[in-house]
């Protein structure tokens, strides 16, 4: 029996890792930081983190207790720890972290604002905040391919398509930034590619009721899952043979500096 942390991982997590090491290089990490992530999910950014500054301390929190499991059981060390935590309402003291970075995971709060104010309130003064979110309606080609083909085949998908996601636009999460008051603040654009070793590679992991798209899978019949499967297969393939597929995704970054002097 696979665990939701499992099921993450075939279908995004391979998207996480890829994009995890220049996210938090443009987050600022340094040798010796005290690092929080926030919505750690299977431990993508605290991997990376602990891979880059082995000195570094890190705590992960997310909401969902499956994830914090499946990273716990991952992520071993003795300067890391995962705990069930809401970003809206952070446990810690103030300026208990150097960088507070959240990966993939603002869309998905319910008070996104009251989380970047806790995001900062537990961030020393000079140390960074930082996220980053997918660009969901044109750089993220994975579920751009599938939304395109789904909506293709029946218009009400496009109701359930991530592209309608909040900050998924460009200057979407620079904006929500721009409502605390960082010294200063920056943006970029972090692209990624991950290659997929077959068709059923890319397509089966959809088949596992993760996200908006695996939850769309899981509504269709049968015998419309099936159509929606010969869309892609040759959407990506065309009609040649099975062969790897090699996709690309951006996601959009924004990290803000907390007033007061660097440590």
């Amino acid at each position: 029996m696979f665990s939701a942390g499992d099921s993450y991982e075939r279908f995004m997590g391979r998207w996480s890792r890829a994009l995890a090491f220049p996210f938090v290089q443009f987050g600022g990490l340094r040798d010796s930081d005290s690092v929080l992530d926030v919505g750690s999910g299977t431990g993508a950014v605290t991997a990376a983190v602990a891979a880059l500054s082995p000195s570094s301390r890190i705590v992960g929190i997310d909401p969902a207790a499956g994830f914090v499991a499946y990273a716990q059981a991952h992520h071993a060390g003795d300067l890391v720890q995962f705990e069930v935590g809401d970003a809206q309402r952070l446990r810690f003291a103030d300026r208990s972290f150097t960088r507070t970075l959240s990966l993939l995971n603002m869309n998905f709060i319910p008070d996104p604002v009251k989380a970047l104010q806790e995001m900062c309130r537990v961030t020393q003064p000079g140390g960074t905040v930082a996220a980053a979110v997918w660009d969901y309606p044109q750089g993220m080609e994975m579920l751009r391919v599938f939304w395109n083909q789904a909506v293709a085949l029946n218009r009400e998908a496009d109701a359930k398509d991530e592209r309608h996601m909040r900050f998924s636009a460009s200057g979407e999460l620079a904006a929500l930034f721009r409502q605390q008051p960082f010294a200063h603040i920056a943006s970029e654009a972090l692209a990624v590619e991950t290659r997929f070793s077959s068709f059923d590679d890319y397509w089966l992991p959809f088949l596992e009721q993760q996200g908006p798209a695996g939850a769309y899978v899981a509504s269709l019949s049968a015998s419309d899952a099936e159509r929606l499967r010969l869309r892609l297969r040759h959407r990506l393939l065309g009609d040649g043979p099975d062969a790897p597929i090699a996709l690309r995704a951006r996601a959009w970054a924004v990290r803000g500096t907390v007033p007061g002097p660097s440590r």
